[in-house]
């Protein structure tokens, strides 16, 4: 059935009266001041008025003598509307000019004096609360509102005369920043009810949060004053733009709290959000009626209050009968019993049950006190006690209002309600601060589905200027114990750093430290020292495993056998040489020049045991000593040897006489110069650069620091090392010069080709090492391949030195002694001569190869 538009007030007469303001029927639809009656909001809040207003009249103590009477109105939960209703309530202080107003007989008329309201208990809900504060300012009427909790109200330069007994949304909004942080959540979005309620109740949240820091909003959403269709399915999308920010909290009213869950549970995201309702959705059941899956988990808060035992007793017992003076309680009884009854101008419904009137509240009808009623008793108890003071001041001993209370003086009442301090009907001190608002003391619900015996909502803790939650006593959606997340970015593993996004305080992205980098701080990585590579965790860093090459790696085993295989070899022939030292091979050989040839082939050999002995300052002197002196001294000898072949058959050409220092005593001269300036060079570098050992962390710093390694070494760069091995280069090519030159000669003459064939061999094996040593400079194993290869190198030219200049002799020495024997003495010029025509001969016979035929000298000679 349509519902009637409903105007009217409850009138109870008294010495003085107040105003009260309840939102006893709901917002009509568009172009309908008022909707259907509010049972809990409305009615239990208007008796609860009613109830105090008997109680104090029968109080002995309280306004003895004095009657408090009543002016009740409804704002059917529209400003608006509650405006033009209060005015009813000013009507008596607007000074009306009469004195054209005359009776038919002349006399003036005599107008009732409309009442006079001295206070008002109301409004409900904020927006209406701010628009009647607005008006009752003008006028100096005090307000005590039981329900409206919005920050701005706290104003006292914009509403000096309004006084609340519950805490305002910012005590509240406090309330919910400490409850986000407690389970550590730093990533939230915020839903409002558009209107003073819902707005100022986040603002107030967000400015507490900015200020406590550490705590990001990803959405702020408002709802509209009238929703369009589908404008909550956009509220859960939007919502879901950021899915990390699963709390979500719910500054709204009943309806929106309700529309929203059901949007919630339409895009199928039961148990994805986290809500955190404010007072608006406290502990009632009718917004999350058919939506308990959804809103399992929601945490809400509600101001402390109690349940008055006193108004149980009295509202169960209401009837028809009893309560004619609410003129409003008709229609309750109707919307409570779920049944019609026959009053004036309304259309009987077949469809409804006839009340009979012996209904009883509470037996025939579920009945649960209204969260509010406390407090509506309690500020009705304020605007008592704060008269009962103003009496006691204004009109000592006197019985009933004195003349100084007639009228009351609002301004003068402000400030006895501003000064009241008593126990409340729950028993909580009712007093109010320099801004007119009652102690914040909320207590903390959680609604629980799963696990529990009777799913309901839970008290979990309470806020009286701080936290104290049972983390406990909590579970979440599936009945999980666990706190989920709602947080904007996981914290990084070890070794990654923060890169944070701009603007947004709570969300980063993580970074691996790369390389060879450190977690420094928080938001950085830093580069290791160069001896050092970090740890697995990247927490720090760790210094770098030091190598060297070791006897036992492949690297070094190979040139070691072959450097053994040598020596043995070297002495064998050195051994030999000294045995069959007065042979003629042997003398015929040099034998002073081929000791020192030997000498530097041994060195050779052994200085493979230097490059892989364990880097130390003797080592490293002596590897820089030997290192080119091996070589240097083979070359000098060998050198010295080409040269003076080649010097004697030049000189044959042209003359009989013998070249100078051609004796062994010359050539070992020759032989020890050369190799002096190869000592010179080196003592010159011990005293411009004493030798020490390095660690060479750059040589083997491979990406993955894992297999960082710090190579110990001399301190030989590949620079040092060349310029070490380069005399005796510049040695070996001017030998290699000779060897050219001095190819014709008879093979018989004095090792002229083997010489020969040893330089051509050996720069082969140099001119592949120089690639080889090069090309590895930027591989991880470059000290490994470069000394092995430098050995090997060494070894190799040592060894064919030795097998093409001795091997053959010590085989014929050792298994043709009979060949080891003198062939008769010839002259310098004789061999001279036989040399010549052996040239000539080689030139003009293309079927004999260079120094086949033995040609004996011409004996007329």
């Amino acid at each position: 059935p349509q519902v009637p538009k409903v105007k009217g007030s409850i009138k109870i007469e008294g010495d003085i009266t107040l105003g009260g303001l309840f939102p006893v029927h709901s917002r009509g639809p568009a172009g309908v001041p008022c909707g259907e009656i509010k049972r809990e909001k409305g009615i239990h809040r208007l008796e609860a008025m009613l109830y105090a207003l008997d109680q104090i009249n029968s109080d002995p103590d309280l306004l003895p003598n004095i009657t408090l009477g009543a002016r009740i109105l409804d704002t059917c939960s529209r400003d608006t509307y509650a405006l033009e209703q209060s005015l009813t309530f000013v009507q008596a202080l607007i000074q009306k000019d009469n004195s054209d107003v005359r009776c038919s007989n002349g006399e003036p008329p005599i107008i009732p004096k409309p009442e006079r309201v001295v206070g008002v208990i109301g409004a409900s809900g904020s927006s209406v609360s701010i628009m009647v504060a607005n008006v009752l300012r003008l006028f100096a009427i005090p307000q005590i509102s039981y329900a409206s909790t919005a920050p701005e109200l706290s104003d006292n330069s914009r509403y000096e005369f309004f006084s609340r007994v519950v805490p305002p949304d910012s005590y509240q909004a406090q309330a919910m920043v400490d409850i986000v942080k407690a389970m550590g959540w730093n990533y939230v979005s915020t839903l409002a009810s558009e209107g003073n309620y819902g707005e100022s109740g986040v603002d107030a949240f967000l400015q507490i949060s900015r200020e406590a820091g550490g705590l990001c909003i990803a959405q702020s959403i408002k709802i509209p004053r009238e929703p369009r269709p589908g404008e909550f399915e956009k509220v859960i999308k939007r919502l879901m733009e950021t899915s990390n920010a699963r709390g979500v909290i719910i500054f709204a009213n009943e309806d929106d709290i309700k529309r929203v869950l059901q949007a919630a549970k339409k895009a199928n995201l039961t148990g994805h959000f986290l809500f955190v309702g404010s007072d608006s959705w406290g502990a009632k059941n009718s917004p999350i009626q058919d939506q308990e899956d959804v809103a399992e988990g929601a945490v809400t808060i509600l101001p402390k209050r109690a349940s008055i035992d006193g108004f149980d007793q009295y509202f169960t017992s209401r009837s028809l009968e009893n309560n004619r003076r609410n003129i409003w309680f008709a229609e309750f009884w109707e919307d409570d019993f779920k049944c019609k009854l026959t009053r004036p101008g309304i259309k009987y419904d077949p469809g409804r049950r006839k009340c009979t009137g012996d209904e009883r509240i509470n037996r025939d009808s579920q009945y649960e006190q209204e969260g509010k009623v406390q407090f509506v008793i309690d500020a009705v108890y304020a605007m008592a006690h704060a008269l009962h003071s103003m009496h006691l001041d204004l009109c000592a001993g006197s019985m009933g209002v004195c003349e100084k209370m007639d009228p009351v003086e609002g301004r003068m009442l402000l400030q006895y309600i501003r000064s009241v301090n008593f126990n409340g009907s729950a028993g909580t001190g009712v007093m109010f601060n320099e801004n007119g608002d009652a102690p914040g003391r909320y207590d903390i619900f959680q609604y629980q589905l799963s696990n529990v015996s009777s799913p309901g909502y839970k008290l979990i803790g309470q806020w009286t200027n701080h936290l104290r939650l049972n983390s406990e006593e909590m579970q979440w959606s599936g009945g999980d114990r666990k706190i989920p997340e709602s947080v904007c970015s996981f914290p990084c593993e070890s070794g990654e750093r923060k890169k944070m996004v701009k603007g947004v305080p709570c969300c980063w992205h993580c970074e691996l430290c790369d390389g060879y980098q450190y977690l420094l701080d928080e938001f950085s990585c830093d580069m290791c020292p160069f001896d050092m590579r970090p740890l697995k965790n990247r927490t720090g860093c760790r210094p770098t495993p030091i190598i060297k090459l070791e006897w036992s790696s492949p690297w070094a085993i190979i040139p070691v056998f072959l450097a053994i295989l040598g020596i043995l070899a070297t002495t064998g022939v050195i051994v030999t040489f000294i045995r069959f030292n007065d042979t003629p091979i042997v003398r015929a050989s040099g034998r002073e020049l081929s000791y020192v040839l030997l000498t530097g082939i041994f060195l050779i050999y052994l200085i493979t045991f230097l490059m892989i002995a364990e880097p130390s300052v003797a080592v490293c002197a002596f590897r820089r000593l030997l290192l080119g002196l091996g070589m240097c001294i083979s070359y000098a000898a060998m050198l010295t040897k080409t040269n003076r072949i080649y010097r004697i058959f030049e000189q044959g050409k042209k003359s009989v006489t013998p070249p100078k220092f051609i004796s062994p005593t010359s050539q070992l001269i020759i032989t020890f110069i050369l190799i002096s300036v190869q000592l010179l060079g080196v003592f010159i570098w011990f005293g411009v650069m004493p030798p020490h050992t390095i660690i060479d962390y750059e040589e083997q710093k491979p990406p993955n620091p894992e297999f960082a390694r710090g190579v110990l070494k001399c301190d030989m760069s590949d620079l040092s090392l060349i310029l070490c091995l380069s005399y005796s280069i510049v040695l070996m090519i001017t030998c290699t010069v000779y060897a050219i030159k001095s190819r014709g000669v008879p093979e018989t003459f004095n090792e002229a080709k083997p010489i020969g064939f040893t330089m051509y061999t050996t720069c082969i094996i140099w001119l592949a090492f120089v690639p080889i040593f090069f090309g590895t400079a930027q591989s991880t194993e470059k000290m490994f391949i470069q000394t092995t290869t430098l050995t090997v190198s060494m070894s190799l030219s040592a060894t064919v030195s030795l097998g093409m200049l001795y091997i053959p002799k010590v085989y014929v020495i050792i298994f043709h002694p009979e060949q080891n024997v003198q062939k008769r003495k010839r002259s310098f010029k004789a061999v001279v001569q036989a040399a010549t025509v052996t040239t000539q001969l080689s030139q003009k016979s293309s079927d004999k190869q260079n120094g086949e035929s033995k040609i004996e000298p011409d004996r007329s000679q």
